[in-house]
């Protein structure tokens, strides 16, 4: 009997993870809640309401599910996780605990300290006045993060004193990002090409999937403000094996170390966001889910057996399910666990076309014209709805452009390619995703 899957959410990542379930040759059943008009030709959508856990626990059990992906963050932090696993359903998702990580910038740092991971340096406020004061001791603008998850769009890497501060009077006097924004931390700002690595794990166990880079800022050359990402590139070419020593054995181990050591339970994805800077490698975030736009490249690069290795995470067995993967392929970094799961000869690239106006406030219900897909360049639905018949735009990130190719110059073609057929008003894109990356290259 095929395996049972309920995804939850609705945008452009769970499309990504619905997608990459539902053409796997085990052909999984896959439900999704609530879906998008992405997900809909591949999944049996189902109208829950994410935030009702004891609903989604029950549904799940009726259903007999056998795992439950949980997509955004906001319901793991909010303990979805933990009302599923309590109910006798296996979750791929960490609970309320193990999302701290990211819900909680703060108590991140602290978890990155006790486990000796590099990171900036920072101070941390619960108040605008002695936050301002905080200001006239750095030397240099610092970044300014709400603690809080903000969708991306709580960080602002200041250029002055002034920008700082207009950023600090947003978070604490306006409460621009809610709750999440009412604790702040000034950060060091840290210089170098920046990382996404995505660690798969229950706890014990971890496989590092390929790696990729996003593009944060909505402008071309990295101008603007943050948005949740502009677009994204995927590459065994990121890492050497320098590099992938250094993530394993300072960053994702020491972090599964402590988490262990406080009695964390952790299954799901570790994504440790890097800046790749002069001194080494330093940790700029953690999430604890999927990354978005990083997953819809970093999974067409999986290799048939995505649907078992989730499987495996969320009963615990992630050890058994790693002790009969073969061997580590020609081309990959060592160490990089769990390397034969993915293709390291493959490159992949995301263009997001975003709503006008975005990140700021956007219009909806905007008619979305769309090209066919291909195996090797498909759109990925993230702020869509159906209405009236037709695809409309519902969010700021409306969909994603994906080209996937031998090398990373006909990733990237067929990605723009693809985006060239798109056309809804007002939509706008970078036309620099990736631009300047060399293969062979690290930086």
């Amino acid at each position: 009997m095929p395996a049972r899957f309920l995804v939850i959410g609705g945008g452009g990542r769970e499309h990504a993870l619905v997608r990459r379930l539902a053409l796997d040759p085990s052909r999984p059943l896959v439900f999704a809640a609530p879906g998008n008009p992405g997900t809909e030709f591949l999944a049996e959508s189902v109208p829950l309401d994410v935030n009702d856990a004891p609903a989604v626990a029950a549904w799940a059990v009726e259903h007999g599910i056998d795992c439950v992906i949980v997509g955004p963050e906001d319901p793991l932090i909010a303990g979805l996780a933990d009302v599923i696993r309590a109910a006798g359903v296996p979750v791929f998702g960490p609970g309320a605990d193990g999302a701290r990580l990211e819900g909680d910038k703060n108590h991140a740092k602290n978890v990155m300290a006790a486990a000796g991971v590099p990171t900036a340096r920072h101070e941390t406020f619960d108040a605008l006045a002695p936050a301002l004061v905080a200001l006239d001791r750095w030397s240099t603008p610092p970044v300014v993060k709400a603690c809080g998850a903000a969708q991306g769009k709580g960080v602002a890497v200041c250029t002055s004193r002034d920008e700082a501060e207009w950023f600090l009077r947003a978070c604490f006097e306006d409460e621009r990002f809610g709750a999440a924004g009412l604790q702040v931390l000034l950060e060091e700002r840290l210089v170098g090409p920046e990382l996404s690595v995505l660690a798969i794990t229950d706890g014990e166990a971890y496989v590092l999937l390929a790696p990729s880079r996003d593009h944060k800022r909505v402008g071309e050359g990295d101008q603007g403000p943050n948005t949740g990402g502009m677009g994204a590139f995927a590459s065994g070419c990121l890492v050497d094996s320098g590099l992938a020593r250094t993530v394993c054995t300072d960053v994702i181990e020491p972090v599964l170390a402590e988490l262990r050591r406080r009695g964390t339970p952790y299954r799901g994805v570790l994504y440790a966001g890097l800046m790749l800077t002069a001194e080494g490698p330093k940790v700029l975030e953690f999430n604890c889910r999927f990354g978005d736009p990083e997953t819809q490249v970093v999974l067409p690069l999986i290799k048939d057996g995505f649907p078992e290795l989730i499987l495996a995470t969320s009963q615990g067995e992630l050890g058994t399910f790693l002790a009969g993967l073969s061997p580590a392929p020609a081309g990959a970094p060592t160490p990089w666990p769990g390397a034969a799961l993915s293709s390291w000869d493959q490159a992949a690239v995301v263009v997001v076309g975003a709503s006008e106006g975005y990140p700021g406030d956007y219009p909806k219900g905007r008619v979305i014209t769309l090209p066919a897909d291909d195996v090797n360049a498909w759109i990925v639905h993230a702020g869509t709805r159906s209405q009236d018949g037709a695809v409309v735009t519902a969010g700021g990130r409306v969909l994603g452009a994906v080209g996937m190719g031998q090398d990373f110059e006909a990733a990237r073609t067929r990605a723009y390619g693809l985006l060239d057929g798109v056309a809804f008003e007002g939509m706008h894109f970078r036309r620099d995703i990736g631009a300047g990356f060399k293969e062979g290259t690290t930086a």
